[in-house]
């Protein structure tokens, strides 16, 4: 007995001293990191630091399997335009030189100018989409696919409003990319952007979506949509028309813009998202030209200055300036002072939210429209109408007309016409940039004849223009009674 108490107490002096010596002459693999012995100036690692490393999980993201399936789907694009061109602009560059020799110059044969960007391929039989500012314009577009084929591609309709276009190449068998639901991109998550900045091609770039919903007012307001997708991928020119793909290698955007004072990345980039750019494909692959719905009335974001200026009991939301008389907006039960917080329960906090949101609807469409009345929350179903006020099919060429006015157009109650003693007439609703205005035509203006001709509605009036151009008298009267005339150029 006395033996094993003996071996026993050994075996205890020894274990302590064992964890003794170990506690503080044997460093730990935490204590390895930071004891980095100096050796010529610079810091050694010890092999034990390199092996701890090894062991520590680090789950980066891996993009090697998604940039392989969408470089393929990513084509560059080289348009061509036709310039005016001069002797100056010849011979001495332009610009420049005009601001010291003056407007006279004479004319040479317009010159060929050159522009490139990207696209995305959308469809086996060779649909692609880019960019309206890349092809806007062009006389010949070429696209080369990643895999250095080279097609003629033919423009099937472009979308100002969106900066999207869609391109036609013939051929089967092509790869093609899939569309992503944008609506459930979140902040902070992972995406890739995919093109061709500085004519490099299939280049891939990663970032994290930084915002959505964004409007920079690039496209012009109106009725321009604006709700970009923010991420800080980097995007430079040459980017523009391509993919912005999420981990799955779903289409989530299509880039467009940057923010910079100097024309290269500055830190973050603006993509189309999906679901716009999926409406508008749709609406050229079928009719040519974009169907868009409309509210018909004139709209704000919700600001504290408006909150304090109007009274208004909500934060948030989009304020009715304006309800155009018989438009939508006004069958849904809109007035003056209501604030738009919701479209199909879809919440809305911005104007840039309210546009996408009703820019993915047709003409035809029913909507249910949730505001707030003087603290109230009230709701109204309402049929969105296309730019001519009614539900029927926009033909190609028709919106560019309306776009070139820059005007909102309606049809005159039957009332107002017998009032002001006329038989027919087209009011002009609102007004924005564009040749109406730059005449000096104002809001309320009823066009009663073009050139002579009797205008009856609004169709009417945008078909007698679409095969117009020069100069051309336009007649009417306000709302008063004033009768007018006005020397427009289209």
């Amino acid at each position: 007995m006395k033996k094993f108490l003996a071996l026993l107490l050994v075996a205890i002096i020894g274990g302590l001293s064992a964890l003794f010596i170990q506690r503080y002459f044997v460093p730990t693999p935490e204590q390895k990191i930071y004891r980095m012995q100096s050796e010529g100036g610079k810091m050694s690692v010890p092999s034990a630091f390199a092996h701890y490393l090894s062991n520590v999980p680090t789950h980066l993201p891996d993009f090697t399997v998604v940039a392989e399936m969408t470089v393929n789907t990513v084509v560059h694009i080289r348009a061509e335009f036709e310039r005016p061109s001069t002797i100056y602009d010849e011979f001495f560059g332009g610009d420049m030189f005009r601001e010291f020799f003056g407007p006279r110059q004479r004319r040479a044969p317009d010159r060929r100018v050159q522009g490139s960007g990207s696209g995305v391929i959308l469809s086996n039989d060779g649909y692609i989409i880019t960019n309206n500012h890349v092809v806007q314009d062009a006389v010949q577009v070429e696209v080369t696919l990643n895999d250095n084929r080279v097609f003629e591609a033919t423009i099937v309709g472009t979308d100002p409003t969106t900066d999207l276009a869609l391109l036609k190449i013939e051929g089967d068998d092509f790869p093609y990319a899939v569309f992503g639901d944008s609506d459930k991109v979140k902040v902070g998550e992972w995406v890739l952007a995919v093109g061709n900045p500085f004519n490099l091609t299939s280049t891939v770039t990663a970032g994290i979506v930084s915002a959505k919903g964004r409007q920079i007012n690039i496209l012009g307001g109106g009725t321009a949509i604006e709700s970009f997708i923010q991420t800080d991928a980097a995007v430079n020119r040459g980017n523009s028309g391509g993919a912005l793909v999420n981990t799955n290698g779903e289409l989530i955007g299509i880039n467009a813009a940057i923010a910079s004072t100097t024309g290269s990345f500055a830190g973050y980039s603006f993509a189309i998202p999906s679901n716009i750019a999926k409406k508008v494909t749709m609406d050229l692959m079928e009719h040519g030209e974009v169907q868009r719905g409309f509210l018909n009335i004139n709209i704000d974001d919700v600001t504290p200055a408006r909150v304090r200026e109007s009274d208004l009991k909500v934060n948030r939301g989009v304020y009715v300036g304006a309800v155009n008389e018989g438009g939508a907006g006004e069958s849904a039960g809109l007035k003056p002072g209501d604030v738009i917080v919701a479209i199909d329960n879809r919440q809305i906090n911005t104007t840039a939210d309210l546009l996408e949101t009703i820019g993915r609807k047709r003409p035809g469409d029913e909507v249910t429209v949730t505001f707030n009345r003087d603290g109230r929350t009230m709701e109204g179903k309402t049929v969105l109408k296309n730019i001519h006020g009614d539900t029927s099919i926009v033909q190609r060429g028709e919106r560019d007309v309306v776009e070139l006015l820059g005007a909102t157009l309606e049809d005159v109650p039957e009332r107002d016409l017998n009032r002001l003693r006329i038989q027919n007439g087209v009011r002009v609703a609102s007004l924005s940039s564009g040749k109406l205005q730059s005449a000096g035509i104002r809001e309320g203006f009823i066009i009663t004849h073009v050139d002579r001709q009797s205008v009856s509605n609004a169709r009417n009036l945008v078909s007698m223009l679409a095969g117009k151009s020069g100069g051309i008298l336009i007649e009417g009267v306000y709302p008063n009674g004033t009768r007018a005339y006005y020397g427009v150029g289209l």
